[in-house]
Parts: C-alpha cells; sequence; structure tokens
C-alpha cells in the first residue's frame, strides 16, 4: 500500500487572507493538468530520462562494487565538479554527514564546487593524499572549472597521483576531460548523454557518490518511485498544486520570486539544488521566476524582514519536519526565560515553524508548506521528484523549454577568449 505521508503538502496559507481565490485558482490548475498530462505522455514515450532513470538501475550492482572498494580505500573522497555535477550528491550526502560529524564507516566528502585557489591550496595541503579519492565530474567533458581543477591536481602531485585514486565521469564522447583521463590512464564511467547535469541526481552523478558515502541508495530510489507513482495515477496531485500556484501568482499578481525555506539543516544543500533547477530550467525568453533559497532559523534573522516588509511579490514554501533528534531539556529560573523553562531545542523549532507559517500568512504572503514525518533517504527521494515534475509542469506553463540552456553559453565563450589573450 502507497504511503501517502511521505510529503505532507499544505497549501491553504496560499488562499486565506491572499490576493487570489480558490474559485479563480480552479483555472489555473486545470491548465497545469494539461500540462502533466503532456509530462506523462513525454514519460510514457521513454522521452524523460530524468525520470525514468528511477527504475533503470541495472549498472547499481557495479556502482556498489566500486562503493565497497573506495569505502575500505580512502578516508576522504574529493569531487571536482560544479551545479548539476554536484549539488545532487551533495543533497543525498548532507542526510548524514554535517558541518560537526560524518558516518565512521565512511570516506568524509569535500565538495569543490567553486574555483577560489585560497580554498584549493588549504584543500591539497590539509588531505592525505594516499587515503584520498577523486570524483571528476562534467556532463559535457568542457566544463572549464572542473577541468582546472583537474589539471590542477594533476600539476601538484605529478606522478604520486596513482590510477585507482580517480574517477571520471563524462558524456561517452571525445572530449578533453575524457581524452585527460585517457592519458593518465584513469577510469571512466559514462555520465548518460540524455539527462542534463540539473536532473541528473538518480543517475550515476548522484547514486555513486551516494554510495561511497554509505548511504541507502535503493530507498532513494524508492522513495522517489512511491512519490512519482502517486502523482502520475493522480493519488496525489502536488505537483499540479505548485506549478499553478506558482504560475498564478507569477501570472496575476507580478510575483515573481519564490523561496524554498526548509527549517532543517540537512536540506540546505537540497535548497540549492532547487535553485539550480528551477533558475536554469524556467529563466528563458526573458520569462521565470527567480527561486531563492533561504534556510530557518537562520533567516528568520536575515531574510524575513523583508519578506515580510518589502515588496509582496514573493510564493514562499517552507519545509517542515514532525520529528526531530532527541535534545535535553531546559532549566531556568529567569523570568525572562521562562517560555523556555522545561522545553527543548525541538520544542523552539516547532514553535518558530509554526510562528512564521502564521506571520507570513497574516501579512498577505502566499505560502505553501510542505511536512515531513521525518527525513531520510525515502523522504528526500520524494523531494526530487516533486521539484522535478513541479518545474517541468512549470516550464509548460510558461511555454518555455525545461531541458536546454542557451543564455549561459556566451560566458563561457567569453571566458575562454579572456585567457586565449592572456596567454599570447
Amino acid at each position: 500500500m502507497l504511503n501517502k505521508s511521505l510529503l505532507n503538502f499544505s497549501i491553504k496559507g496560499c488562499f486565506l487572507n491572499n490576493r487570489l481565490k480558490e474559485e479563480s485558482f480552479v483555472s489555473f490548475q486545470e491548465k497545469a493538468l494539461q500540462c502533466f498530462d503532456e509530462v506523462k505522455a513525454a514519460y510514457h514515450d521513454k522521452k524523460l530520462p530524468a525520470l525514468s532513470v528511477i527504475y533503470d538501475q541495472d549498472q547499481l550492482i557495479h556502482y556498489q562494487q566500486i562503493s565497497q572498494t573506495w569505502q575500505k580505500r580512502f578516508k576522504n573522497v574529493v569531487l571536482f565538479g560544479t551545479g548539476g555535477s554536484s549539488l545532487g550528491a551533495q543533497t543525498c550526502i548532507e542526510l548524514y554527514q554535517t558541518r560537526v560529524s560524518a558516518p565512521a564507516s565512511s570516506p568524509y566528502f569535500h565538495f569543490m564546487d567553486n574555483i577560489d585557489p585560497h580554498t584549493f591550496h588549504h584543500l591539497l595541503e590539509g588531505i592525505d593524499l594516499q587515503t584520498t579519492g577523486f570524483l571528476v565530474i562534467s556532463k559535457s567533458g568542457t566544463t572549464a572549472e572542473t577541468l582546472c581543477q583537474f589539471l590542477s591536481l594533476i600539476s601538484v602531485f605529478k606522478e604520486t597521483l596513482s590510477q585507482d585514486q580517480v574517477i571520471v565521469i563524462t558524456e561517452p564522447k571525445n572530449s578533453p576531460l575524457r581524452r585527460l583521463a585517457e592519458q593518465h590512464q584513469y577510469q571512466v564511467l559514462d555520465h548518460p548523454t540524455q539527462i542534463g547535469g540539473r536532473f541528473s541526481v538518480f543517475s550515476i552523478v548522484g547514486m555513486l557518490p551516494t554510495l561511497i558515502a554509505g548511504i541507502d541508495v535503493h530507498a532513494i530510489l524508492e522513495g522517489a518511485q512511491q512519490y512519482f507513482t502517486q502523482e502520475i495515477e493522480g493519488i496525489t496531485h502536488n505537483a499540479v498544486q505548485g506549478a499553478a500556484l506558482n504560475y498564478a501568482y507569477y501570472q496575476q499578481f507580478g510575483c515573481t520570486q519564490t523561496i524554498l525555506m526548509p527549517y532543517i539543516d540537512r536540506l540546505s544543500a537540497f535548497a540549492l539544488w532547487f535553485r539550480q533547477l528551477w533558475a536554469e530550467s524556467l529563466g528563458k525568453e526573458k520569462k521565470g521566476i527567480t527561486p531563492i533559497n533561504a534556510l530557518g532559523t537562520v533567516d528568520q534573522h536575515s531574510q524575513l524582514q523583508l519578506y515580510l516588509g518589502g515588496p509582496n511579490d514573493k510564493f514562499f514554501t517552507l519545509v517542515m519536519l514532525e520529528a526531530f533528534s532527541p535534545a535535553p531539556k531546559v532549566n531556568t529560573d529567569d523570568p525572562e526565560l521562562s517560555y523556555l523553562h522545561q522545553h527543548t531545542l525541538a520544542d523552539l523549532m516547532k514553535a518558530e515553524q509554526n510562528a512564521t507559517v502564521e506571520t507570513l500568512i497574516r501579512q498577505g504572503c502566499p505560502t505553501r508548506t510542505i511536512t515531513l514525518q521525518q527525513l531520510n533517504e525515502r523522504s528526500l527521494g520524494a523531494l526530487f521528484i516533486h521539484y522535478m515534475l513541479e518545474t517541468m509542469i512549470t516550464a509548460k506553463l510558461l511555454n518555455i523549454d525545461a531541458f536546454d540552456q542557451p543564455a549561459v553559453e556566451e560566458g563561457k565563450i567569453l571566458t575562454r577568449e579572456y585567457l586565449s589573450r592572456k596567454a599570447l
């Protein structure tokens, strides 16, 4: 039996004290349903490999063998990759690797998704090369940042970097990254050609690092499959409603920004993953809704004033947790702190979640909530699929292609031109 509680949605706060009325929302939802029918048709016609890959996991056995070898061999793994080559894996690994701890039986992951020389220098200074593995990921094999990182690594360590310490993931075609890997005889695995980086979390790009980190990939996929089945069979309509609400507020009331604010530290990378997915998929032809990642309760003290007192041009989604980790009760005899007496951090977190939702709604900010009973592999898989579907449907509502990204090519070309001039 399907468990309907992986993700519990409430959209009441999108109508109470807001400009959008439920009766006028019906037409937006009907249009979104038509768009979802197009997405489903494309999926059934095998034209959406980013979705069908959750069932096509023949390579998992091979990935598991690699992961077991790397778990025994390495204490640290460095992942060179940016954007979609990194954020999906970061999100999965953040389930158990936090800023203060990591599973003792698995390597610690370092994500080098930027090219700040200071960070790179200190990483190489601080690691033990003999117990460190390197994953180098670029779909095209031409990503300048990843190539420069990889070339820098090779330049620094020259002959001391052994062949079993590096795995390169790139498309099966002639590219600078594949040529470089083959020149040094590093293992090369194929990035699926039909899945773009920002949609690649369920492919080798996200699943191999996640396996190496000791996380239950099968549970992630099961959660994704379960949620996808519910949505595609019409048992739930969360993605359709989410797309329709974002589109309705964008079209009728000029809400050009959508805020994703999880109240869970372990979803901070997920909010970044969502930001890229939404921005690169929807920002085209001078259309789009700007995604903004936030984190509760941190951004109550940095962004909430703007959200409440600034322009009413934002749509809000808060991701909340029902069950928190155990925490000690607070004891205090200070009358000013009596509201904290005999409470825990979990109590405070729940109170602040609810207070922020209520405040946003009272101030007329369209607010949707997603409540998780617990954050685990299954609920994370469901979150990934939800936002993929919501993004695809919203793209169709905007009448744009969710899967290309033509605007970023100019910057890449100019970067190469600047470097070429300097080299002359």
